[in-house]
């Protein structure tokens, strides 16, 4: 049954939105890899709120921020840029906050949280005028080659 403009049933809605069978995948397909990486990364439920709470935040306020934050920032991936990869908090960043500038540093989280969001706003803004592209375009293909080696990736 077929609504005019839309699709009635929620697997048509899928298909016409992420062109399922062009891509040669299935709803049982993309739900199983759904699941598979909901698994793969579910350690970060308890593992984000045992890092941040380790700098005197509020381990249930994290524990909600992250599951909330994560499903947010995945849901955008999908429906705004169409690309199945699920977006969750770097922990290598969290351990970075909580026990080097919070704890080793003596910075007050909150004050600490603060320089995370003015850091994110300005990310937002130069990759909202194109700055970042234009800075990643000067530099040159060997040193970005070369930093990669270097780090291993």
């Amino acid at each position: 049954m077929r609504i005019v403009g839309h699709a009635a049933h929620p697997a048509g809605f899928l298909e016409s939105r992420f062109a399922l069978a062009a891509n040669g995948t299935t709803i049982g397909t993309e739900a199983l890899a759904g699941v598979t990486t909901f698994l793969t990364m579910a350690y970060i439920i308890f593992v984000q709120p045992a890092v941040l709470g380790a700098a005197g935040m509020d381990l249930g306020a994290v524990l909600v921020a992250t599951c909330l934050s994560t499903a947010f920032a995945t849901a955008l991936m999908a429906l705004l840029a169409n690309y199945p990869i699920a977006v969750a908090p770097a922990m290598g960043h969290n351990f970075f906050f909580a026990y080097t500038v919070v704890i080793g540093m003596h910075v007050p989280w909150q004050v600490a949280l603060g320089a995370v969001a003015i850091a994110g706003v300005m990310f937002i803004l130069t990759a909202g005028i194109g700055l970042r592209e234009r800075l990643m375009t000067a530099i040159p293909s060997s040193l970005k080659h070369a930093i990669a080696r270097e780090s291993g990736c």
